[in-house]
């Protein structure tokens, strides 16, 4: 279950397929997968598509994204639940504790929302000039209100200012980036929420046309063409989670898997597009990167 598009998701999909693989199921062999989307991300569709799963007693969830988990877990106590998120997923509710989740659900966070001050941190080294940074939220996105927050506290320790502007349509990201250039804003952060990680290329297309540094979570906006991103690898995420199911669907109980964290975060650097924007990367930072892509 996913507030997606199957078109958005094939990439994720691999890899959640291949972690089912590493724990011996293949889709159509000796496990059928009834999948359910809330189209274009539509967030209120997702309790009924939890119930639809339910009612017909499946026998596990894969809330694919933050707010499919928060579905799941308030449609049912006792179906197991594995979820990938890219929040805490204790302060969602989702969880008692990392470690040891109880009840019926664990998963996988990315910690995507805990990485925006080092990000903010990155962003101030590449471009120590830029004094206001814009901040894009996408705000059905569960958390995202703790993500301007923790974005802005982080910016005051650096002495910059942070506009916030929110989108949650795929036109109001056309409008959000006309309002960054109307605030003369000189970089950009862009938040968490699966509007942003289903459009993509769109994102990085309007980065372009407006000439506007933006800093991303995920290696796949820096391979379609954006600056740069630092975070966990997403298709690992969801590698992880099809290993959880895996294991779930063969006896192990969420209560004894704790909730998985990433351990290791991918710096990635797209030199053609430092070059097309006048930009020159510190050699520190360059020093640092896990990839350049040239």
């Amino acid at each position: 279950m996913r507030a997606d598009t199957p078109e958005a998701s094939a990439a994720v999909l691999a890899a959640f397929r291949q972690g089912l693989s590493e724990t011996g199921y293949v889709e159509r062999q000796n496990i059928t997968i009834e999948y359910r989307w809330a189209a274009q991300g539509e967030h209120d569709q997702l309790p009924a598509l939890a119930a639809d799963l339910v009612r017909r007693k499946v026998n596990l969830i894969a809330a694919a994204s933050t707010p499919a988990a928060l579905a799941a877990k308030a449609a049912t106590a006792t179906i197991p639940i594995v979820f990938e998120t890219g929040l805490d997923p204790i302060r969602l509710g989702l969880v008692a504790s990392l470690n040891r989740p109880g009840g019926n659900i664990t998963g996988v966070t990315q910690l995507s929302s805990e990485l925006l001050s080092k990000r903010l941190g990155l962003l101030h080294d590449v471009l120590p000039v830029a004094a206001t940074i814009g901040f894009l939220r996408d705000q059905n996105y569960p958390g995202s209100d703790s993500q301007a927050r923790d974005l802005q506290e982080a910016a005051r320790t650096l002495g910059l200012q942070v506009h916030v502007v929110n989108a949650a349509t795929d036109a109001e990201i056309d409008t959000a980036f006309a309002s960054f250039a109307n605030l003369r804003v000189g970089a950009l952060v862009v938040g968490a929420g699966t509007l942003f990680t289903r459009q993509a290329k769109q994102l990085v297309t309007l980065a372009a046309r407006h000439a506007l540094p933006t800093f991303y979570q995920y290696r796949e906006y820096v391979a379609a063409g954006g600056l740069i991103s630092y975070g966990a690898s997403l298709s690992d995420s969801y590698r992880q989670t099809g290993v959880y199911t895996g294991r779930i669907l063969k006896g192990e109980k969420p209560a004894d898997l704790p909730v998985l964290q990433p351990t290791k975060f991918e710096l990635v650097i797209n030199l053609k597009t430092t070059k097309a924007l006048g930009l020159t990367v510190p050699p520190g930072v360059l020093a640092i990167a896990d990839e350049v892509i040239e």
